[in-house]
């Protein structure tokens, strides 16, 4: 039995993960801002903490095998300074929480959107950090990762060292989502869906189970800085990579919506992009744009990605097949999604 922390374990993908640790028997603690009732009664241990107050942090903290730190500030729009605040001041934090607490294992959740959508992505395994980003998250998400996986080897107060890992899981689908597909139906409901770009691009997809599974496979693999997979970053996914647009139609038909009828051009696109987010700072409007140039670039380029490393270093193995996570996803937005489901996050690229 292993001694879990879960950052961010009532979100979407961090309470799979502490799911999936209590099916193992193992002792989970979840860190978030607010109590989450059902997570808690699975057999979780809650504690309620902002990871920007670093004050409380090595107390809940010590005594951890695994700290899996899931928690940040997602979306494509927002104040820049709330995602430095979420992802690069939090993660500092839970690095030298780890540290003053004698944590041995560190495993980041980052995202594919620290090395950005400016161009496709086919198949890479590997790619440089850009020298800009297309926003405030994927900018703050690679400076968090960076500190993480620099931390690799970094002594801890008992005289051991500390491992870290980061996995980039992509476009998380699932029951239970409330962020990515809430927000496409509730476009496709209201007919102001348009597919950006040619509608030919491809896509990885990660269902929740096989996100949540290589974490716990990434927290096996981590057994200490000298593991091949400590240090390094991996994309993570299904492994089965789709024409997005088609695929998106497949779904609105399964759940009797329409499909998507328009289509603007990514460079069309980018211009009305550009547009909005200048009269939305200079205006100060309030909510978020329909659109940013970010989000045009995840809608409209290939981005999928070479799992191979994941499987060589950390054992990892998608457990369920997208065809079937897809069915799963699609009954239960039939049956069991709740009309809160929608997040007042924005639409969430991961």
């Amino acid at each position: 039995m292993k001694r879990i922390l879960v950052t961010g374990g009532g979100g979407f993908l961090g309470r799979r993960i502490v799911e999936l640790h209590l099916d193992r028997g193992d002792d989970v603690e979840i860190l978030a801002r607010h109590r989450y009732p059902e997570v808690e009664a699975a057999g979780a241990r809650g504690h309620v903490a902002d990871l920007v107050d670093a004050a409380r942090l090595p107390a809940l903290f010590a005594g951890k095998d695994v700290v899996h730190h899931v928690a940040g500030k997602a979306g494509y729009w927002g104040p820049r300074s709330e995602f430095v605040a979420g992802n690069v001041t939090a993660t500092e934090h839970v690095v030298a929480a780890c540290r003053d607490a004698s944590v041995p294992r560190l495993v980041y959740t980052s995202t594919p959107s620290v090395v950005g959508y400016a161009r496709d992505a086919n198949g890479i395994a590997h790619a440089p950090y850009p020298s800009r980003w297309e926003s405030s998250y994927g900018e703050t998400k690679a400076r968090a990762e960076q500190l993480v996986l620099a931390a690799n080897g970094a002594p801890l107060a008992n005289g051991g060292k500390l491992a870290t890992v980061a996995l980039r899981p992509h476009l998380v689908i699932g029951p239970r989502d409330p962020h990515l597909l809430p927000r496409v139906l509730e476009r496709a409901r209201a007919g102001t869906l348009a597919a950006v770009g040619s509608r030919t691009n491809v896509v990885d997809l990660t269902y929740v189970d096989n996100a949540a599974y290589a974490h716990l496979d990434a927290a096996d693999a981590l057994d200490g800085p000298g593991a091949p997979c400590a240090g390094h970053p991996y994309f993570v996914s299904n492994g089965e990579p789709v024409a997005l647009w088609p695929w998106l139609d497949d779904l609105l038909r399964a759940l009797d919506l329409p499909p998507v009828r328009r289509r603007v051009p990514l460079a069309v696109a980018s211009a009305a992009a550009a547009l909005l987010e200048t009269a939305y700072r200079v205006l100060r409007l309030p909510g978020e744009p329909r659109i940013t140039r970010f989000l045009a670039a995840a809608l409209a380029r290939s981005h999928w990605y070479d799992t191979g490393p994941a499987r060589r270093d950390l054992g990892y193995v998608p457990r369920v097949p997208l065809a079937e996570g897809t069915r799963r996803t699609v009954e239960w937005f039939r049956t069991e999604a709740p009309a809160a489901t929608v997040a007042p996050a924005s639409l969430e690229v991961r």
